[in-house]
């Protein structure tokens, strides 16, 4: 029987009216909204009290939409609102803030000796290894990120004392997590947080600090894990894995979920870690470039500072593009990737006898000496089918062959088992442009190469062009003592910072290629469901890895010198960072093999052995942080919103952002062609030190520095120089950019800092 017009429009109505409902519904967000904390009537025995009465009187809000309290990281909460109740809450005096919830990302053990820390070797100016050891028993580590595998021996606690008195965490019970069992001396807190990642999807995993993903467990190994020998992955970088503070404790605290790690999550993770009492935050994450009060890790990271804390964070995958940097608050030690001295080669040769080298994890049977068909499907209607991505392979024209697959939009390991599934029997992965000449190495499940973007153009030819084009892959096991190293990774992001153009980001690299560390065995090395190889390591690639070493290194200063300031560990380690490879070579870049710059590399590559006896460094206190907040174009209330404090008023701060006492310089020539700042050195070395300035400066600009030395006549002392940069008349400004450096020299120390000139308006 049919419907009358009526009824349909009845029906239609109903629909819409129910849709309505629906979208009214699913439309609450996750918001984190900054109070005024100050203004809490004295009826209140606690913030969170009066956070939940006053979220209730102006909204509908139920007990239950409110997700978080922060005090220590932050003064506010956080709360799934819909967009009226939102605007609602902005409206209040009492509210100096509503921000929506951010979304952040995982920026995805020969490590040791390349940077010379192997067994903690002999004197650390004037440390003994058994000193340093001793000493870091005392740090905390604490990481952000996806939970931790505890069964791993990287956290075994053998002969370890007590855990530090003044530790105040603890860890979570949990259906595949018990305290008793899974913590000890060494992992002594893991804890979850996960109301974020509820509310906004469901929850459908486990709640529990266990990893199931590996990168936590990977990274927190990375910084402080113990000695564990015989480790390797499916018989690669065989060899003791370790961190860089073996003696150190972790404590870790699982923000990042299926879906990836929402502010709201992270925030109330750095609060809990400020009150647990870490020494040291390390977080593998990031987001876009933002201003800092949206910015949730750069807030929680200023809390952190305050209490003495370094943050270290990653500066994310977004290379070789420019502008790409992620955590470039100034308080926030970034760190970009690169290689290390070690290889897995892997190598491709043609039916025409070329025989062209790349890399690979793969560890199976092989494919034998026998040459196979080759094809590249960069023709016909499937304009997928030379990226390799699901379903975009023929079987009748791959079967028993190998496959070119160009690299990108798809997982590199992901690809391989397209290919497998439709009949290949190997994989050539082929960078294009965007990758240069950038090798990374993964545990592919069948025979795969990867190769730069050079011999992946050589073998697109061949494959087009030969009548009978053929391949075979062979594999040559691990390398080590590989020149030049290191080179920086070609993915690591890269300057100017967007956010303050001048604070010159990231601030060192670390290593961050194909490095092995302890994995979760709930999950295979490629991370692919259909994997279900089990290893309790693995190798992996991203500024994910470079953060966790200079967040141990890190927890290495805290323990030898622990009255020194986050921003005093920072400066030694950048001050002291290297530009030279192990050909004496300046830094090269992997993109294209030609010479970095400091908007690739920073500083330079950490060096933890000079590190711990800088000379000098430029501290930074919280007070200047916040003269540095007001010389942008903040609010009052925006910079309220980071540090805290209710009687900011801004009336100190400088007269422009580059005055901070940074240990590097970002130069903006705009509608002036001179740029002058002043700088401050504590004494850290001996008494009666004398330093001399050194400055390197490109043709175009003409560097003065005002006294052209400096005089400490006791440790602590503190000197200030002036530096004048005066940008020269008639130069043609082609790039716009230059590079140069200012440098504090005696024969026992160099104190180093780059400098990035750019030019705007001239």
């Amino acid at each position: 029987m049919g419907l009358g017009s009526s009824t349909v429009i009845w029906l239609f109505a109903i629909a819409l009216v129910l849709q309505s409902c629906f979208f009214t519904v699913s439309a609450k967000k996750i918001y984190i909204v900054r109070m005024k904390h100050h203004q809490m009537p004295t009826s209140y025995s606690s913030q969170s009290d009066w956070y939940a009465d006053h979220l209730q009187s102006l909204t509908s809000a139920t007990p239950d939409s409110l997700l978080y309290t922060y005090e220590a990281a932050y003064h506010g909460f956080a709360v799934a609102l819909d967009a009226e109740e939102a605007e609602s809450l902005r409206q209040s005096d009492s509210v100096l803030g509503v921000y929506e919830d951010t979304l952040y990302n995982l920026h995805t053990t020969r490590t040791p000796q390349f940077l010379g820390i192997e067994r903690e070797l002999g004197l650390w100016a004037g440390h003994s290894p058994q000193e340093l050891n001793q000493a870091s028993q005392d740090v905390i580590v604490g990481v952000l990120d996806t939970g931790v595998w505890p069964e791993s021996k990287s956290f075994e606690d053998a002969r370890m004392p007590e855990v530090p008195s003044r530790w105040r965490g603890k860890c979570e019970v949990a259906d595949d997590f018990d305290p008793k069992i899974n913590c000890n001396k060494k992992l002594i807190g893991a804890q979850f947080f996960s109301r974020g990642y509820n509310m906004a999807s469901g929850g459908k995993e486990l709640q529990s600090p266990r990893d199931k993903d590996g990168h936590g467990t990977h990274t927190a190994s990375t910084a402080v894990g113990s000695n564990v020998a015989n480790a390797n992955l499916l018989g690669y970088a065989s060899g003791t894995a370790r961190g860089m503070a073996t003696h150190a404790r972790v404590a870790t605290y699982k923000v990042c979920w299926e879906t990836g790690c929402f502010g709201s999550d992270i925030l109330a993770g750095m609060e809990r870690a400020i009150l647990d009492g870490v020494d040291i935050l390390s977080l593998s994450l990031g987001g876009g470039s933002v201003p800092f009060y949206r910015d949730t890790i750069a807030i929680g990271a200023f809390a952190a500072m305050e209490k003495g804390i370094l943050v270290s964070c990653s500066a994310g995958n977004g290379g070789p593009a420019k502008a790409t940097l992620a955590n470039v608050a100034p308080w926030i030690m970034t760190v970009g990737a690169g290689t290390l001295d070690r290889d897995f080669p892997a190598f491709a040769t043609l039916g025409n006898g070329k025989k062209f080298s790349g890399v690979s994890l793969y560890s199976g049977k092989g494919m034998g000496e026998k040459l196979v068909g080759l094809v590249y499907n960069n023709k016909g209607g499937n304009i997928s089918s030379n990226l390799c991505l699901a379903g975009s392979l023929d079987p009748t024209i791959v079967r028993g062959k190998v496959v070119l697959c160009d690299r990108g939009i798809s997982a590199r390991a992901e690809k391989g088992v397209v290919v497998r599934d439709a009949g290949g029997v190997g994989m050539i992965l082929a960078n294009t442009a965007a990758m240069g000449e950038e090798l990374v190495a993964d545990s592919h499940l069948l025979p795969a190469v990867a190769v730069g973007r050079k011999v992946g153009d050589i073998i697109r030819k061949y494959a087009g062009t030969d009548k009978n084009p053929t391949a075979v892959l062979r594999f040559g096991g691990t390398v080590v003592n590989v020149k030049p190293s290191p080179v920086v990774a070609a993915f690591s992001s890269r300057g100017p910072n967007m956010v303050t153009p001048q604070i010159l980001k990231p601030d060192v690299i670390g290593p961050g290629v194909n490095i092995l560390a302890a994995w979760s065995e709930a999950v295979g090395p490629t991370g692919l469901q259909l994997d279900t190889r089990r290893t309790k390591f693995n190798i992996m690639s991203g500024t994910s890895m470079s953060c966790p070493h200079i967040s141990g290194l890190a927890a290495l200063l805290k323990a030898a010198h622990p009255d020194w300031s986050p921003s005093a560990i920072r400066s030694a380690l950048m001050t002291t960072a290297y530009t030279l490879d192990n050909t004496n070579s300046p830094l090269r870049d992997a993109v294209d093999n030609s010479f970095s710059n400091p908007w690739a590399h920073g500083s330079g590559h950490v060096n933890p052995r000079k590190a711990i006896s800088p000379g000098l460094v430029y501290d930074i206190t919280p007070e200047e942080y916040i003269m540095f907040l007001c010389s942008l174009d903040y609010t009052i209330e925006h910079v309220q919103t980071i540090v805290k404090r209710s009687n900011i008023t801004c009336s100190r701060k400088f007269t422009d952002p580059s005055q901070l006492n940074y240990p590097s310089f970002s130069v903006l020539f705009g509608k002036s062609r001179v740029a002058r700042y002043s700088r401050e050195l504590t004494n850290v070395g001996a008494a009666r030190s004398i330093y001399q300035v050194m400055v390197e400066a490109p043709k175009n600009v003409v560097v003065t520095v005002k006294p052209s030395s400096l005089v400490f006549r006791n440790v602590g002392d503190k000197q200030r120089y002036t530096v004048t940069f005066v940008s020269k008349k008639g130069v043609n400004q082609l790039d716009r950019n230059a590079f140069g450096s200012i440098s504090w020299k005696n024969a026992q120390h160099l104190v180093k800092s780059p400098v990035a000139f750019s030019w705007t308006h001239i």
